[in-house]
């Protein structure tokens, strides 16, 4: 069956949306795309601007549970580390489905339709393993799948707790198989779906030794994997890194041959000029996370040199302080301004293509946006809200980039099938209650 949409502005790739756009699906894929295109009374209007579906790169699901949690009282750090051990020392299969699925709903109906989830809450309490190794892993990509979302589940190796080696302890217990084969085993029970995806990730040069390194990015590479690390997060790290190896992160990443096309590098905040020319001559994906950045303290990240560099740029909603990747978006623009004092850094262009299509390349799945061959992914967003009103005047797509926000999301279209209509989701009436009774329970 065909389905025919027209969409009275959509962004096809360019530095400008174009005006009154055709788009045939078929199967759930694209099958042809017109601007310019008359009004065709069979055809789904779809009002508003269209992009290609978001894609959410960096996702902690389970932090969720700890949004506004962390910003009374002593505000800092460590307050939301022990915050979000303790949620993670009790969450099970049933709670974390239950809010893992209302968060991936919030996801959607704020225009994602791809999650890059930052997998490592493995095993159960003190480590013990569940049945099935995956289950906890499971419980997220049907929490993913019933929400309508596609998942990469970057499957994450945790081995210690710190440089030098330090053992895990408490909460920790959860996220390590012991080994990077271990690891390795428990992955090959997982196999990809429709819409579900299995990636990899390195947790951080902190928390995987440096001989597991190489052979982890091997393991990935040899079976198509995206492969995503944090990286740089803060000064710390980077002064425990340059002690014990005598390498920034990025570098030892580079000499351990983890960097490369595959690669995302989650944060990439405090960077030496070599770290730049590194990431970009490996053309390694960065996920930037200015909002949680933002909430914790840890910098500004230097987005423009990177593009420049050669890293094509990505965004992610990370800790969850706000699901809402048209602000994430655009936060790499305005922080950078700050830090600056300049405007012009990125063009709405790449904005653009930093929260739908590149998004969607560095967790693995087909990039070509609103395109013939395309999985019919699309997000519109109103442009007759109190934030977006004006936009027809003027340059659509620029407008809408800088000043929409989630609630603004009209319509998501995942394979071809309507998921959010009118600001609502199909199957998902009240997320929001879901989410209070859960966080409830694990916060109590």
């Amino acid at each position: 069956m065909t389905q025919i949409y027209h969409c009275e502005y959509a962004w096809l790739g360019g530095e400008t949306a174009e005006r009154d756009v055709r788009v045939e699906v078929a199967d759930g894929v694209i099958r042809a795309v017109t601007a310019g295109a008359a009004v065709d009374p069979a055809a789904t209007r779809l009002d508003g601007l269209a992009m290609p579906g978001l894609a959410n790169t960096h996702s902690h699901v389970f932090h969720r549970a700890i949004r506004g949690h962390a910003q009374s009282g002593v505000a800092n750090f460590w307050r939301w580390r022990d915050l979000m051990y303790q949620v993670a020392s009790r969450l099970n299969p049933d709670s974390l489905y239950r809010l893992a699925h209302a968060t991936y709903v919030e996801m959607v109906l704020s225009g994602i339709t791809s999650v890059g989830e930052f997998f490592y809450l493995h095993h159960g309490p003190n480590g013990a393993r569940y049945a099935d190794a995956n289950e906890m892993g499971r419980a997220v990509v049907r929490a993913a799948n019933d929400a309508g979302i596609r998942i990469t589940l970057l499957d994450t190796v945790y081995l210690q707790a710190g440089v030098n080696g330090e053992p895990l302890a408490g909460a920790q217990l959860r996220f390590t198989d012991g080994t990077w084969n271990a690891w390795a085993s428990r992955v090959e029970e997982l196999a990809d779906e429709p819409m579900f995806r299995v990636g990899a990730a390195i947790h951080s040069v902190r928390a995987v030794p440096q001989e597991a390194m190489a052979p982890i990015a091997a393991y990935a590479r040899g079976r198509g994997m995206p492969l995503h690390v944090h990286v740089s997060e803060q000064p710390a790290e980077n002064e425990a890194c340059f002690e014990r190896y005598g390498l920034t992160p990025v570098g030892l990443l580079a000499a351990e041959r983890v960097l490369g096309p595959a690669t995302t590098a989650v944060h990439a905040t405090h960077l030496t000029d070599d770290d730049i020319d590194l990431l970009g001559a490996s053309q390694a994906s960065i996920s930037m996370c200015c909002t949680t950045e933002r909430d914790l303290g840890d910098g500004v990240g230097p987005a423009a040199r990177l593009y420049a560099a050669g890293s094509p740029l990505c965004v992610g909603s990370d800790a969850h302080m706000m699901i809402d990747l048209w602000e994430e978006g655009r936060a790499m623009e305005l922080d950078e301004r700050l830090v600056s004092g300049t405007r012009g850094h990125l063009t709405a262009r790449q904005i653009a293509a930093a929260i739908s299509v590149d998004g969607v390349a560095a967790i693995g799945w087909p990039t070509e946006g609103i395109a013939v061959g395309a999985p019919a992914d699309m997000v519109t967003v109103t442009l007759e809200s109190v934030r977006t009103a004006g936009a027809r005047s003027g340059d659509v797509l620029a407008h809408v980039l800088f000043s929409a926000t989630a609630s603004d999301v009209d319509s998501v279209i995942v394979g071809g099938r309507r998921v959010v209509d009118g600001g609502r989701h199909h199957s998902a009436d009240k997320p929001g209650a879901t989410l209070d009774s859960v966080i409830g329970e694990l916060l109590r």
